[in-house]
């Protein structure tokens, strides 16, 4: 059977944007060319083809990687004789279990009758400018002139089940977004038991896993393993993306740097449980899948209803994991991030929680914030305690869910505080946390239903708290009135929301994502009520580090360890799909807290300032005559380079896994200017001065090489280098060079 070309263009509903179908006959854009049932997406240097089998109707990939013209040559599969037939043996876009492909499936549905079995084959495609939203998720965006979507529209006839999958390609950044939609068109009601936003199957050849694991304070370590025959990979079973592994995955060749090779990167837009699954089959075809978590899902659809998946934002590059981060950061910054702040420069700020913690007051406060800016903050941001008047929130025990300001502690009243510290020329930002509630709190005495639990079990309290069902209106509801009243309230710029513990004893298997929709829309509309606020996301650190909370909170606090050695490894780690201008990084005491190690006050802002959002996180009574006079220069240096930051390129020089001496570079979005950070961890004795090669320059300029007088070419830095000399263990160098 030949398969027919489209039949026209089905209504598609879209979110972000006003899209438009190409007619019929202009089945193509500039950046996706369709042939009959042969789809090619196009980017600067990347080209993804597939093409609909004539006999079966499955859609087969015909090539994921660097740019091509037309389908490489390829040999028709004969009969085999053995278990494995030819739908095992090809590269699949929508892998079904039940019909003979034995490899992970890409989804699985259980019909109304009971089996799992399905049968989707081509219907019919349509060709948009620009790229929708989804409905209720966070999602990339862009216009006609940033992207190009291909809908490909399924249908099992057997079971009356559509799949819609959704291809959007953002050529400038070789980058592929894919979600698929699963509608109900039969009688009967079905349960969505898996559903992969991606599936992706690459050919034979020697691939490695790069992929990033954790706990609370030791988020974002680089794991890379090879791919092995059978199945490896990883997932969150936390109700959140989680400390301990992150939505993302990488698969590069086995040879491939941070600067050369081949490397494929995943990344999945979404904040809630997720699973990871790769597979090295028979014939040695890696196939990569990456979506909502199987264990934590079932979800009924009934006649007429749709189900939408997250979408997986997928990037290639040539120029090894390196050049995959960069596509992800310029990719996130502009076409995934909502917020004004996206690429704006972040003040300076200091927070009270690591020099206070619950001992605030308004006469403790007023005084920091002053020494804050004597300093030369531009930020005061008051940390936990500041809520709760029949439990006033004292210690972690109590007073979660009571957003109203402790009357005893600020007899004068919230604005009265806030206008003092904008006099003092400091912006004003608070800590929440909505999604939580301590049992000993006036919300949870009046609504103790609306936390989250099974029945009669018993309710698991992390950090003496619950977890709030934002799956319910009224809850939502509840959240956005809350913090709306507290922002209306005073002038209040910055709010960083805080979420201590993972979702325990869920009632059913559909709740954590009826949480995540729950938790989006409130993002959404207090986002939207509040666009002048910076809003900073925070999960006991990187606990929930992933694009689904960047699309509408541009920075994350990257993790509770501050250790200065420490978060080297977690923002080199962070950044391999994250942009640093996402990254909140402060200076801590020492011994610090979390490892007792001591560090210099410019070793630990020389790290700290490699995140978008760079802070004090201190009291300045508790530091020594010498570090406290060193800290309005480092803040003056943070404020210099934090542009370059926010908005450039991240290079990787040398990673802390590898050496002693590990680096990180910068380049302006112009080219202009370079920064370039980097540390000794370890001093040793009697061994040559390491030497840093840059990379990224135009190799015909000449550029200024800090305080030393001189300017060196391009090509002479990043062939020979800059030789650096360092003092002792935790030494570092900040060196700024200027294109002339």
């Amino acid at each position: 059977m030949v398969w027919p070309r489209s039949r026209g263009f089905a209504a598609i509903a879209m979110v972000a944007l006003e899209l438009q179908p190409f007619s019929a006959l202009a089945q193509s854009t500039s950046a996706i060319q369709v042939d009959g049932t042969s789809f090619a997406l196009n980017g600067d240097n990347v080209s993804y083809r597939f093409h609909v089998d004539n006999e079966t109707g499955d859609l087969i990939t015909d090539h994921f990687g660097g740019l091509v013209t037309e389908d490489p040559i390829s040999v028709e599969i004969d009969f085999v004789q053995g278990w494995v037939t030819k739908i095992g043996r090809v590269r699949r876009e929508f892998p079904d279990l039940g019909r003979g492909d034995f490899r992970t499936p890409a989804f699985q549905i259980r019909q109304a009758q009971g089996y799992t079995v399905s049968q989707f084959q081509y219907q019919s495609h349509d060709v948009l400018e620009g790229k929708p939203g989804l409905p209720g998720l966070p999602s990339t965006f862009g216009d006609s002139e940033d992207a190009s979507t291909l809908v490909v529209h399924l249908y099992d006839n057997y079971s009356s089940v559509a799949a819609d999958l959704s291809y959007s390609i953002f050529p400038k950044y070789d980058s592929i977004v894919r979600s698929v939609n699963i509608t109900n068109k039969g009688n009967g009601t079905i349960t969505l038991e898996k559903l992969a936003s991606l599936s992706v199957d690459l050919p034979d050849e020697d691939l490695d896993l790069l992929e990033l694991k954790g706990d609370w304070s030791r988020e974002g370590h680089r794991v890379r393993r090879k791919v092995d025959v059978g199945t490896q990979g990883f997932q969150s079973t936390a109700g959140y993306s989680s400390h301990l592994h992150n939505p993302f995955l990488a698969l590069v060749s086995s040879t491939a740097t941070e600067s050369q090779g081949n490397a494929w990167g995943f990344s999945l837009v979404y904040t809630g449980s997720f699973a990871v699954d790769v597979e090295k089959g028979s014939q040695g075809l890696t196939r990569a899948t990456i979506g909502l978590n199987p264990l934590q899902f079932s979800w009924k659809l009934r006649p007429g209803q749709t189900f939408t998946s997250p979408e997986c934002v997928s990037v290639f590059s040539e120029a090894g994991v390196g050049g995959m981060s960069r596509q992800f950061h310029r990719l996130y910054r502009k076409h995934l991030m909502k917020s004004k702040f996206a690429e704006e420069t972040r003040p300076s700020l200091l927070n009270s929680w690591e020099g206070l913690t619950y001992g605030i007051n308004e006469s403790s406060v007023t005084r920091l914030a002053q020494e804050s800016a004597d300093l030369g903050a531009k930020l005061f941001v008051m940390d936990d305690g500041w809520f709760g008047n029949k439990h006033p929130r004292t210690s972690d025990t109590a007073g979660l869910g009571d957003w109203q300001v402790n009357k005893d502690l600020f007899p004068n009243g919230l604005e009265a505080l806030v206008d003092d510290v904008r006099d003092m020329g400091l912006q004003f930002g608070l800590w929440f946390e909505p999604e939580m509630v301590n049992p000993v709190s006036e919300l949870y005495e009046k609504h103790p239903d609306w936390a989250i639990h099974a029945g009669s079990y018993p309710r698991t309290e992390t950090r003496n708290q619950l977890v709030l069902n934002l799956g319910l209106p009224e809850v939502q509801e509840f959240v956005i009135d809350s913090v709306s009243n507290i922002l209306n309230s005073a002038p209040i710029t910055y709010v960083k929301w805080d979420n201590n513990r993972g979702i325990h004893e869920t009632p059913d298997p559909n709740l954590d994502h009826r949480y995540m929709l729950g938790v989006y829309r409130v993002f959404e509309e207090l986002t939207s009520r509040f666009p002048d606020v910076l809003w900073e996301g925070c999960a006991s650190g990187g606990g929930r580090f992933d694009p689904g909370i960047l699309q509408w909170f541009p920075q994350v606090w990257t993790s509770d360890d501050t250790d200065a050695v420490e978060r080297i490894a977690i923002q080199f780690g962070t950044s391999l799909v994250y942009p640093p201008s996402a990254m909140g990084a402060h200076v801590s005491h020492v011994p610090n807290g979390v490892t007792q190690r001591s560090t210099s006050v410019s070793f630990r802002a020389h790290v700290a300032m490699m995140g978008g959002s760079f802070g004090l996180e201190l009291d300045p009574q508790d530091l020594d005559e010498d570090e406290r006079a060193q800290i309005p220069d480092l803040l003056a240096l943070a404020e210099k380079i934090n542009p370059i930051i926010v908005r450039g390129d991240f290079w990787r020089l040398a990673l802390p896994e590898d050496t002693d001496y590990p680096a990180g570079q910068f380049i302006s979005e112009d080219g202009s200017q370079v920064v370039l950070f980097a540390f000794q961890t370890r001093a040793t004795i009697n061994n040559a001065w390491p030497w840093f090669r840059l990379q990224g320059l135009d190799p015909q300029a000449r550029y200024s090489v800090g305080d030393t007088g001189r300017t060196l070419s391009g090509k002479t830095l990043m062939n020979a280098g800059i030789q650096l000399q360092f003092e002792g263990d935790y030494d570092s160098q900040v060196i700024i060079l200027e294109k002339q």
